[in-house]
């Protein structure tokens, strides 16, 4: 059982010791560790300190491309070096490596695929009460989006089964933290969480530069996973309104109009005809984001089974056996081997 610990950096020189340091050495029931750090185009000497520290991999980008891609990348490239499992957490310090060993469990004892880590909000000393309440609030927001009881969406401390990073597509490019989750509850994935603990801050968050900024990018972030899995069902919903209330002008219309009083209410007909006709199209629009969320539920099988073919060796051989058979040769010439990820020290994406 081989796990890979990943962590994206950006311009992380100065806390990334302090955060390899207290990552775990040895877990029970796992049989190798290794660490992968992101260099996410740091200015820093980030990744000197990274490889001076004996870290297994770097990832590095040429230029910042955000957090959401630079954990997609861990991930392709975590799967690529053989894990079986692949635990993310942050440059800064903030999770307590310790805390390890009590996510992955529920991976290894079979019960879950995916673990989040529960940070205590309210006993965190550097979160304003507003952040608090934030924090909560945008939780139980993923939580009835996701139809999962995840009481800490933003946490980035999560581990994954080989199988869950299989299944992992991240669209957006502001966290991978709120998406990653209505994915799997809307995919009907094995989510759980386990409660941890977290360290003192040495550093304030890059994620967002002001609250405003962070609540208008993290509902922006749930709207969008939810197009994406329930267009229907939400479109048909903002539909329902301007409908209903179209609807509704129609009706007192016909009653002005039965009763003989229909002059001077013919701007609330023009005005119910409008409200009705939003409505229907709205559906319509519905129904077409409903066909493409058909489609991407598609391609993401496509995209697990490339995904299965490229980095699991046994499945790459069996794909190539069946090639061979269906041309009829004895000897294909190339390496099944050569499907897998190698490793590297130093690989630029």
């Amino acid at each position: 059982m081989k796990l890979i610990i990943q962590i994206p950096c950006y311009n992380e020189a100065e806390t990334l010791e302090i955060a390899l340091n207290d990552l775990p050495r040895h877990l029970d029931g796992i049989d190798e560790i290794e660490y992968l750090i992101i260099n996410d185009g740091s200015k820093d000497n980030t990744v000197e300190v990274a490889m001076n520290w004996g870290v297994h991999h770097v990832i590095s980008f040429t230029r910042n491309k955000g957090l959401a891609k630079g954990f997609m990348a861990g991930i392709e490239a975590s799967l690529s070096y053989g894990a079986d499992i692949i635990v993310n957490t942050d440059a800064d310090n903030q999770y307590c490596g310790e805390d390890i060993a009590k996510l992955i469990e529920p991976i290894l004892q079979g019960n879950a695929d995916i673990v989040i880590g529960e940070r205590p909000i309210d006993q965190t000393d550097h979160f304003s009460f507003i952040k608090k309440k934030l924090q909560h609030f945008g939780s139980w927001v993923v939580r009835k989006a996701s139809k999962t009881d995840i009481p800490d969406a933003p946490s980035g401390f999560r581990a994954f089964s080989r199988e869950a990073a299989m299944h992992i597509n991240v669209i957006n490019e502001y966290t991978y933290t709120l998406e990653t989750i209505v994915q799997a509850g809307r995919n009907k994935m094995a989510i759980t969480s386990v409660p941890i603990r977290t360290n003192p801050e040495l550093r304030k968050s890059r994620l967002f530069s002001s609250m405003g900024s962070y609540i208008k990018k993290s509902m922006l972030t749930i709207l969008r996973a939810l197009l994406m899995y329930r267009s229907l069902a939400c479109l048909t919903i903002v539909g329902a309104l301007p409908f209903l209330a179209g609807f509704a002008l129609s009706v007192r219309f016909l009653i002005y109009y039965i009763n003989g009083r229909n002059s001077g209410h013919i701007q609330s007909l023009i005005l119910a005809c409008t409200l009705m006709i939003m409505g229907f199209m709205t559906f319509v629009i519905g129904m077409l984001a409903d066909v493409l969320s058909a489609n991407r539920k598609i391609m993401e099988d496509v995209q697990y089974h490339v995904r299965k073919l490229t980095y699991d060796e046994s499945d790459a051989k069996v794909w190539q056996e069946a090639a061979t058979q269906s041309i009829g040769l004895e000897n294909p010439e190339g390496n099944p081997d050569s499907v897998s990820g190698t490793t590297t020290e130093d690989t630029k994406v």
